[in-house]
């Protein structure tokens, strides 16, 4: 699968990617497919690590796409030497089940840019374009701590 990196965000994008392997996104299945300082999209399948036991999309799974989204977005926006952005709040709201089987894409865009917070609405689809979840996630930029 091709992932479309903007060219503003090439060098942060490559030290993202070289880190998310062995993470809560990996195991249960988000793709990235898309980086830019004001859009990141990610896939993830409706599959039995994101289900309920009814087989419908697990409202958790959901959020966790959503968070992710928002989390890697924000800090698309911050100088990864100096600064993190880490989430302090979310809401979502699940509108239709996705089925055992499916796909889902989520589509992040910044609703605030601050200093000290961002703001960004999360768009979770199904297979044939339907608004699954809608969330909010506002995170905090904080400084770096050294690792």
């Amino acid at each position: 699968m091709d992932i479309y990196i903007d060219e503003e965000v090439r060098e942060q994008v490559k030290l993202l990617l070289a880190r998310t392997g062995d993470t809560m996104g990996e195991a249960i299945g988000i793709r990235f497919t898309s980086f830019a300082k004001d859009e990141v999209r990610a896939v993830m399948p409706v599959d039995g690590r994101t289900v309920q036991p009814f087989g419908l999309l697990h409202g958790g799974a959901s959020v966790a796409l959503a968070e992710t989204l928002a989390s890697v977005g924000a800090w698309l926006q911050v100088d990864p030497e100096t600064q993190s952005a880490v989430g302090v709040e979310i809401n979502a709201n699940h509108l239709r089940p996705a089925r055992s089987g499916q796909q889902v894409e989520g589509t992040a865009r910044p609703l605030h840019i601050g200093r000290q917070t961002q703001v960004w609405e999360i768009k979770i689809r199904d297979g044939e374009d339907r608004l699954v979840c809608v969330a909010r996630c506002t995170l905090a930029v904080v400084k770096r701590r050294e690792e």
